[in-house]
């Protein structure tokens, strides 16, 4: 009941399963305090309180189908009925009606943004980024664009430049204690290694009002990143009484246990947090990096399906759950077809990503119908720097076979395959040696006393981007703070 010292499965590559689990260490994801995906309320010029758009996917009740806009509609007209669609599930109905309100009122800055949302939603970042983008052209405080283009850049491990998204922002007059601007600048910094700044600007924060939970939550990460648990978790205290309801910080006292060895403590507070929020990412994620630690492929499956169901954008969702695929290949080679489809999935978002190159090459070749792919991907797998001359001795011997037997007709042997599945693909490393990329940018961890003198909390925080923006003319969006978002970042 170990979630540490794995061993690489025979067959495969050292550095592909030996990743494997080293990846599942990234599963294991703290909450950050700015939630890493702004979800602004979908407000309308005529009704400022409107609700939230449910989630693709995830509708509190049946949601009717849109009523399509008249030929001749105007740009209030088509943005309701894209939020209709949004709201529906068709994002693509929807990008395509905010587009056409941006063509029509391209003053429509929230129309833009949304569109730059729904690409989120489709997992495609590079067309997220260019909308938020183009919003802060016209408007460089637009702060839903800033907050989710300040995430993207931690995605993509760009910290320094959110970190001088952040600080340019806050340099804006009126925005000097813009708490969702200081909260999410304190992740940025964390993750950058930068800890006496985050402590810092998470204690500027604090100082202005003792009440901000994802201050704490953030503060409290930054003590957990540099291995101080036990103070971790007295900050933690103080968060969970300001938001007891919060998944986040049940997730972060999770981290926190796994850290001090109670792996079955750790467990209640993942199931606790998805219990509060079952479109809690985070929480997901980290019971599937559990449940594949104990070769659990079959429960890692439905965890790591269920994240990136909720968050299509997370890679690093996307590479667990092949991970998850790819160790029952052995008893349905069918398996590993689905886990190099996963596999590409990743490259899609990362085109590089080592392990999802390399991994593809494993998973399909596995089956016959994917040895002409796998053949593809250990080529490219062979030419990475990482790839190390007893992985390419490998690759080599499973390349020769793989082409004997395509020559003979022969199918790949069963015994490699039930060799493979009966040793877990692992690493020489901890699952929890590190804290996921991406949740790190979500939500901070929770405390259980007071934290130290000096903590002050405030303020409100970055909006979250479950539902497409309001129309320009009203209050732009939800508050983020302690809410976790999935995915990937504060």
């Amino acid at each position: 009941m170990i979630l540490t010292d794995f061993k690489a499965a025979p067959g495969k590559t050292t550095m592909k399963i030996a990743r494997t689990l080293a990846a599942a260490a990234l599963a294991f994801t703290t909450a950050c305090a700015t939630a890493p995906q702004v979800k602004p309320t979908p407000v309308t010029e005529t009704a400022p309180q409107a609700p939230h758009a449910q989630v693709a996917g995830q509708p509190s009740k049946p949601v009717p189908a849109p009523t399509p806009p008249s030929a001749d509609a105007g740009p209030h007209e088509l943005f309701m009925s894209a939020l209709a669609s949004f709201d529906a599930g068709d994002y693509e109905a929807a990008r395509k009606g905010f587009e056409q309100v941006v063509a029509k009122a391209p003053q429509s800055l929230n129309a833009q943004f949304n569109v730059g949302l729904i690409a989120e939603r489709q997992a495609k970042p590079a067309e997220a980024q260019a909308a938020y983008e183009k919003v802060l052209s016209v408007d460089p405080n637009h702060q839903p664009s800033l907050l989710n283009l300040g995430r993207l850049y931690r995605l993509q491990d760009r910290f320094e430049d959110a970190i001088g998204l952040y600080e340019k922002a806050l340099k804006t007059p009126g925005h000097e204690h813009d708490v969702a601007l200081l909260n999410n600048l304190t992740v940025a910094y964390r993750l950058a290694g930068k800890f006496e700044l985050a402590e810092a600007t998470a204690r500027r924060v604090l100082a202005r009002s003792k009440d901000n939970p994802d201050a704490y939550k953030n503060l409290a990460l930054i003590y957990y990143d540099q291995g101080q648990y036990r103070l971790a978790e007295v900050v933690s205290a103080n968060a969970r009484k300001l938001a007891e309801n919060d998944p986040g910080v049940y997730n972060n006292l999770g981290m926190i246990y796994l850290k001090q060895n109670d792996r079955s403590r750790a467990l209640a507070q993942f199931q606790k947090a998805v219990s509060l929020d079952p479109k809690f990412a985070p929480g997901y994620l980290n019971i599937g990096a559990m449940s594949l630690a104990y070769r659990d492929y079959t429960g890692a499956e439905r965890a790591f399906s269920k994240a990136v169901e909720l968050d299509p954008a997370s890679y690093e969702g996307h590479l667990y759950y092949a991970y998850a695929l790819d160790g029952q290949k052995g008893r349905d080679p069918k398996k590993g077809l689905t886990a190099g489809e996963a596999f590409e999935k990743v490259l899609t978002l990362r085109p590089d990503q080592p392990d999802a190159i390399c991994g593809a090459g494993w998973a399909y070749a596995a089956e016959r119908a994917g040895w002409d792919k796998a053949l593809g991907f250990f080529e490219r797998c062979k030419s990475l720097a990482s790839t190390s001359p007893q992985d390419q001795q490998m690759i080599a011997a499973k390349v020769q076979g793989i082409q004997a037997m395509k020559k003979s007709g022969q199918p790949d042997p069963a015994a490699e395959h039930k060799k493979e599945a009966t040793t877990a693909p692992g690493a020489n490393g901890s699952l929890l040696d590190k804290v996921s990329e991406e949740a790190a940018r979500q939500e901070g961890p929770l405390p259980e006393e007071t934290a130290p003198a000096g903590d002050a909390a405030s303020g409100e925080t970055a909006p979250s981007s479950e539902a497409p923006a309001a129309a320009d003319s009203a209050a732009p969006a939800a508050p983020e703070g302690s809410s976790p978002a999935p995915s990937p970042v504060p």
